[in-house]
Order: structure tokens, then sequence, then C-alpha cells
């Protein structure tokens, strides 16, 4: 296959395999020999089976020709977070302390409803331990780079799933997001990245992070990550906190424009430091939405920076994904995850008690904002993609990697559903994001305004010269 045929959205591909123009065999075993070439600059896998994934591609094919095909994403190749689980594969979640065979057989929702639709898993795509922080980087692992400049960081804790996506290895990924982790690497990466509202896709098990984590589609185009959103929604019993499914066509709600539609603007959230070319972009980026028919106010929502109190709530959730460790694991594990638990351990429970009253404020503050506004626009992220294997850029103010995500993490704590688009290019040549955040259960119309933005600005750029830098 030519690069040109890589970059297929999977809603092309679907249409090629219907017309016979392309097998899901012959998409599967490119970009499998894509990965090999061209992984060991980026490290986005960890873990490739070549034999399994192209066993269940025969499958899709015969299918095809049988006239039979299964779902809305048969044959198409994805891309999975090593956090989810997959009955062939272990999960292993970046860390050296988990009994993979313990993991096989099993299925999340997410991956059990991609196999209902006949989609073609690639392999596994590398986290951060338990995904833990906005990098990728772990001591099973390694470094993931960006395959805009594998000197950078491709993000994290989903960055294997977006350098897989951005580097033309997978039409689509699936990621998950605590605090930024599916929006960070997408930003970073020059990706679509969409964090679902809390509850809207299934997941189980039960994330350490609790309410805090979603699990959401990671694409190249806003249309795929509606078509994931179709999949992903489906019903799954054993989460209990899952809403109650709305039967959104979530593809036939991209049509249109957005008359009458209120967006506010807030370049920096009142208290943010930007790049300029960040703030640029997105004041150029303002000028689309109103050509599109939406009212934009510039206005922050005016709350104060919660940092304190997601580091309870997020570093909670580390110290209880690692509450049953023995004192041997935790020696092997990622020195930096190890810090912050153990900060998480002296927290009192008033401690605790007074962030999640944060949280409730902050939610409430947002659901009255959104009276008033359908939409808030931010950058995704106010830095470009900096050095890999750090947790913070040189020379960073501060050792923890929330304090330079200031744009994400608000919107765990309120659990509404944030979109991060391309936005171009800096003036250091790496990908810069958009996030759209709207109310609670309006994820329609929060990638509706994505695609329709991506329509006039769309982001066609691919790191092409940095992997063909990178060839061995």
């Amino acid at each position: 296959m030519s690069e040109e045929l890589r970059t297929l959205s999977a809603l092309e591909l679907k249409k090629a395999f219907e017309r016979r123009e392309l097998s899901p065999v012959e998409v599967a075993a490119d970009l499998l020999d894509h990965v090999q070439h061209h992984d060991h600059a980026i490290n986005a896998w960890c873990l490739i089976d070549r034999d399994t994934t192209l066993e269940i591609a025969r499958a899709s094919e015969q299918r095809y020709m049988k006239g039979e095909v299964q779902g809305l994403l048969d044959g198409i190749p994805v891309a999975v977070k090593d956090v989810f689980l997959t009955p062939m594969w272990p999960t292993l979640k970046g860390s050296r302390t988990i009994d993979g065979a313990s993991t096989l057989n099993k299925r999340s929702p997410a991956t059990a409803a991609l196999e209902r639709h006949g989609y073609v898993p690639l392999g596994k795509t590398t986290t951060p331990e338990f995904g833990w922080k906005g990098v990728t980087d772990s001591p099973a692992c390694g470094p993931t780079n960006n395959p805009w400049d594998p000197s950078k960081t491709a993000g994290g804790s989903s960055g294997g799933s977006a350098a897989a996506v951005s580097a033309c290895m997978a039409p689509l990924a699936l990621g998950t997001d605590a605090g930024g982790s599916i929006r960070i690497p997408a930003g970073f990466c020059g990706i679509v990245g969409h964090k679902p509202t809390f509850g809207e896709v299934p997941h189980w098990p039960a994330s350490p992070f609790g309410t805090l984590a979603h699990a959401g589609p990671m694409t190249r185009t806003v249309a795929d990550a509606a078509l994931m959103m179709q999949v992903l929604c489906e019903t799954d019993p054993r989460d209990s906190q899952a809403a109650p499914r709305r039967g959104t066509d979530y593809l036939g709600a991209l049509e249109g424009d957005l008359s009458g539609l209120r967006i506010a603007y807030s370049n920096n959230l009142g208290y943010v430091d930007v790049d300029p070319d960040i703030e640029r972009a997105c004041a150029a980026a303002v000028e689309v939405f109103r050509d599109l028919g939406a009212t934009v106010v510039e206005v922050d929502p005016g709350f104060s920076n919660p940092l304190a109190a997601f580091g309870h709530l997020f570093y909670g959730g580390a110290a209880n994904a690692c509450r049953d460790l023995t004192p041997r694991q935790r020696e092997q594990m990622d020195p930096g995850l190890m810090q912050v638990v153990a900060k998480a351990e002296r927290l009192s429970m008033l401690d605790y008690l007074a962030a999640v009253n944060e949280r409730m404020a902050l939610s409430e503050r947002m659901a009255v904002f959104h009276q008033k506004y359908d939409l808030l626009i931010t950058p995704t992220l106010p830095i470009t993609a900096f050095e890999t294997n750090r947790e913070v850029p040189p020379d960073w103010p501060n050792t923890r990697w929330p304090t330079w995500t200031p744009f994400t993490y608000p919107f765990n704590m309120t659990g509404q559903p944030a979109l991060s688009v391309p936005l171009g290019l800096a003036g250091d040549g790496l990908p810069m994001g958009l996030q759209i955040v709207g109310r609670r259960f309006a994820d329609e119309q929060v990638l509706k305004a994505g695609h329709l933005f991506e329509q006039l600005r769309p982001f066609t750029d691919r790191p092409s010269l940095a992997l063909a830098g990178a060839t061995a």
C-alpha cells in the first residue's frame, strides 16, 4: 500500500472493503509491515502478534466475500491501549508486576463491542505504568516518542495509541482519559481524541481512578471518532455506573451547521500561560466557528485552578491501584509513581473529602455556565511536545505532569465531554490542539462542532519526513 492508502479513514476503508477494492488482510498486513519498519523510532506498540491479527483479518475477508458483513467496523484495524482486556493477549498496563496469564480470556466492554462489530485488533499500545501520567514511558516498555519528532514525547497516558494513529500505523485506537490521557497525546501528535461524558462509554473493570476515568476513541478524523462512539456506547451490564443508553446516532448528528449555537472561548481559563503560537491559532479558530454560524463570546468559565483537588483525587487513585502490591513489586515500579503514591498515602480522609467537595462545586459551576453557553473552546495544551522520557519540560518550575495540562483535568473532574482536534503546526513544527467542551451528555454536539471545524480547517499534514529520517 502507498502512504496515501495508509491515511484512509475507517469510513473510507469500509467502503473500499465493500467495493472489493481493498481486503482486510491486505490492509492489516501492510500496517503490520509499517509498524515493523518504523516502530523502532517511536515505540508505540508493546505487543504485536501478526499471526493472530491476520487470522482475524482473514475471517473478516471471508465475511465480505460471502456478503455477511458484521457490524460497523468489519475489517477495520484498531490499536488497543494496554489497559483494555483482550481475550487473546495479556493486559499488563505498562507494568512488570501484573501476571499477564490472569488477564487472558476476558474482554473489556470496549473490546467486546469492537469484536461484535468485526474489528481487526492490530496489537496493544504502550502506556505509562497503570496510566498514571501525561507522558508515556514505563520501566517495562521505555519511552514512546512523537512521530513528528522522535526526540519529543508523544504525551500520555494513551501515548502509544496516539503515536500509532499519527504515524498511520492504525486508523483507529482505543484510549483512556482520567486527567487528559486521550486529549494530551492527541494534541501533541496532531490527531483527534474524544473524552466522552462519564458513563457514556461502559468501562470494566472499574478504574482505580474512579469516576475521573473515561474510555474513548482516538482517530485521524472526527467522523471516525463518531463512528467509534456508535460502537463503544453499546450497553454492557458489567458497568453499573454507565448512563442509560440514549441510542444516539453520532454519525448522523455531524450534519448541518452551528446556527444558533452559543460558544464561549477562553484562551487561558483566566490563569494559564499559553505559548503565543497556540494563542494565535486558537484565536483564528474562533473565526471559523463564527463562519459556521455560531455566536462566539470571549469569556472565562470563572473557576480557579483546581490543581490541588485534582491531585488529591488522581494520586489517591494511583495509590488505590498500588494498594495490594508487595514491597518487592513496588521496587520494580516507576519511581515517579511511587513518589505520588507515597504522598497520597499520607492524605487524611478530610483532605480527600475536601477535594471531593471542590469537584462538586466545579461541576455545579460548569452546569450553570452551560445554561448560557452550549460549548466552551480552549487550547488543548498550553505548550507543544517537549523532550521524551521526561515528566515535565526542561527547566519547568514544577515536577509533576498536571502542572502543564491545565486545560484537560478540570473536565475529568466535571465528567463533561471534551474533544481535541488538530489546530495545525506551531513554529517549532509540532502539532497544536483545540479543545471543545460541552455540557454532560452533549457528546454529539461536541463532535459536530469538531467535525464542521475540521471540514473548513482540515489537518492533512502527516509526520512522514520525521519517520523517514528515523528509519534504520
